[in-house]
């Protein structure tokens, strides 16, 4: 006959190296509570982000990546933009961009166009950051009023430089003002300084902007870096390649950056001023593609020469942030 079991004696199921005494799961240590409550935290935290993304990126996505695409593909046909009927003819408009003179040189002129901005554009709004950054009691009307141009729409820049670049404007006048008649033109006229007057409208607007970049660069650098420098003798030459230009590295890429992709893109200056011309010595690919495309009706060329402007802007936009990137971390 089985005796009973004492009544102060646990019953013991299940595995005894994974239970207790009482048959009920280890206890976990505090350690090991922590580190699920972590895992647990961590797997939401991860996931909520994207959840916030999805009704924008959604947006994003049928908006402007979808109608990309679609129109990378009518790139490869012969579409006219009116009939719904259209032939593959493969890279024929591609090839046809090189083949014609036009579109060539209006490829060059748009990358020579980005390089002479960025290049003038950031060298001015560095010099005027560091004009600015004194202890002069006019610097804050200063950063305001060189800052003025950048917050007006291009167009509104382009038509009042327009006007005082006419044969009859104010810098005639006063050129002629000061006994320098000799150096009257017509600056938007003529081709040999058209494409130049251009790229001055664009500085003289963004410079500004490029200032206040480099101006908060030079505002997060730390006073005692500029104590130690004065201590150690540096004068205003040496500090800056010393001390403000390699920690300027993270404006000089952001700078880079806007400058390029907005030179290699223009096009309402172009358009307002020059309209392309004289002689289509100012055309670019941006005013380009609107006349294959509106007036001429030629839509697979013109989206054919849009793959080439978003080609060039990718290209230009990642090696530059790769170099630039490169000098960050080696400043650093």
């Amino acid at each position: 006959m089985t005796q009973p079991l004492p009544a102060s004696t646990p019953r013991v199921t299940g595995d005894p190296g994974t239970r207790g005494a009482t048959g009920s799961p280890p206890a976990q240590g505090p350690g090991g509570q922590k580190r699920t409550r972590r895992r647990r935290r961590g797997l939401t935290g991860s996931r909520a982000p994207w959840w916030f993304l999805l009704p924008a990126l959604s947006i994003y996505v049928f908006v402007v990546i979808v109608p990309s695409l679609r129109g990378s593909v009518l790139a490869f046909t012969d579409w006219n933009g009116l009939t719904p009927d259209w032939n593959w003819v493969g890279f024929e408009n591609f090839a046809r961009i090189w083949e014609t003179e036009i579109a060539r040189d209006a490829v060059v002129r748009t990358v020579v166009i980005a390089v002479a901005v960025t290049v003038v554009q950031n060298g001015i709004g560095l010099l005027l950051a560091l004009g600015v950054n004194t202890r002069i009691k006019s610097r804050n009307l200063l950063r305001v009023f060189l800052f003025a141009p950048a917050v007006l729409t291009p167009l509104v820049v382009a038509y009042l430089w327009r006007n005082l670049l006419a044969p009859t404007g104010a810098v005639n006048a006063l050129l002629d003002a000061v006994g320098l008649d000799s150096w009257q033109r017509a600056w938007l006229g003529d081709s040999d300084t058209a494409m130049w007057m251009i790229v001055g409208i664009v500085v003289w607007q963004f410079a500004g902007y490029s200032m206040v970049i480099f101006l908060a660069g030079l505002q997060g650098i730390p006073e005692e870096i500029y104590e130690a420098a004065e201590l150690d003798g540096a004068r205003s030459v040496r500090r800056f390649f010393s001390i403000e230009l390699p920690l300027l590295a993270p404006a000089v890429t952001i700078n880079l950056m806007l400058s390029i992709i907005g030179g290699i893109k223009l096009f309402d200056q172009v358009y307002a001023t020059t309209g392309g011309g004289p002689a289509n010595s100012t055309e670019t690919l941006s005013t380009l593609i609107y006349r294959y495309a509106f007036n001429s009706g030629q839509f697979s060329f013109a989206i054919a020469m849009a793959v080439v402007l978003t080609i060039l802007v990718s290209v230009f936009a990642f090696a530059q942030y790769a170099v630039l990137r490169r000098g960050e971390r080696r400043a650093s």
